[in-house]
């Protein structure tokens, strides 16, 4: 009972978990309902500006682990741990990055993508043994997301991880977070209360997302994924992603869409690499030579030709 009394104390200062605002809401007519919503939502983003310098340095201190040849490891139990393999998921198709270099970790395993597995979230040990199972070191990056800041599982991990020595960031919703205070680095961005009390999935998922999008994405910029704003690094592996690519070696290059097709389809696919033919007229071999002399970093091949 003393244990439920502090969690229902703890639960009461998390400024996610309060509510009473809008008792009328259920009242209110559809079209005043979605006015109100997007206001509550556009509130997010400014709150997430608030935290860009401990997002910078997030963002540098995982792309210098990876620059090792690190991993980049996502960590959460419910929605947070969804939106993590999300973002995990979706940067080989967009970066060309391998599989096993940005990873996804929701407490419950992946079962728990579909079907809810709320009780894992209590079990500090099972997050320190999900992270073991990993073998994370020094040259990985875990990050560590909580909405509310002070998931036992998330803590365990976070603790694991920085005992390895690996470099720990935690994305929470509230000031002042558990997670935080276990992490080299915390991101706390307070969207404060939830437009339905409690459901942290809405304002505070919100948030998540766009720390999470500012943090694989910036880190591939880091890394030599892009040439300005266009991400080179895709493979094209389907039709769509094959105009993709036709279109983005033309634009880079100058060439015409048949040219960038068949420098392409030497490259296999890859953009960069065929982009980099085109540019210094080489074959696709000695173009993946270059890239990989520079770090796989376009301008740095183009400089060193």
């Amino acid at each position: 009972m003393a244990r439920e009394n502090d969690l229902r104390t703890e639960l009461a200062g998390l400024a996610t978990e309060a509510g009473g605002r809008r008792r009328d809401l259920d009242l209110l007519p559809t079209d005043e309902l979605v006015r109100a919503m997007n206001d509550e939502d556009a509130r997010v983003p400014a709150a997430v500006r608030v935290a860009a310098p401990e997002i910078a340095r997030a963002v540098d201190g995982i792309s210098e682990r990876m620059s090792r040849g690190g991993r980049l490891v996502y960590l959460g139990a419910g929605t947070s741990g969804r939106l993590g393999v999300l973002d995990a998921s979706e940067c080989p198709p967009t970066f060309g990055i391998d599989p096993s270099r940005v990873v996804g970790v929701i407490a419950g395993g992946d079962g728990a993508l579909r079907l809810s597995a709320e009780s894992a979230e209590d079990d500090p040990e099972q997050g320190a043994a999900d992270v073991a199972a990993l073998g994370l070191g020094p040259d990985d990056a875990l990050v560590g997301v909580a909405a509310s800041g002070r998931t036992p599982y998330v803590v365990g991990a976070l603790t694991h991880a920085a005992g390895v020595g690996a470099f720990t960031v935690a994305v929470a919703c509230n000031a002042g977070s558990r997670i935080g205070a276990v992490a080299d680095i915390a991101i706390e961005v307070v969207t404060g209360p939830e437009f339905i009390a409690g459901s942290t999935r809405l304002k505070a998922g919100t948030a998540q997302k766009l720390v999470l999008n500012m943090l694989s994405t910036l880190t591939m910029v880091r890394l030599g994924a892009t040439y300005g704003d266009i991400m080179i690094d895709m493979r094209a592996t389907n039709a769509k992603l094959h105009a993709r690519a036709q279109r983005m070696v033309a634009d880079v290059t100058g060439c015409t869409l048949d040219e960038a097709a068949a420098a392409l389809a030497e490259a296999r696919g890859s953009a960069k690499t065929a982009t980099l033919m085109v540019l210094a007229g080489v074959s696709a071999p000695e173009a993946e030579r270059r890239l990989g002399a520079a770090g796989g970093r376009l301008r740095a091949a183009l400089a060193g030709e």
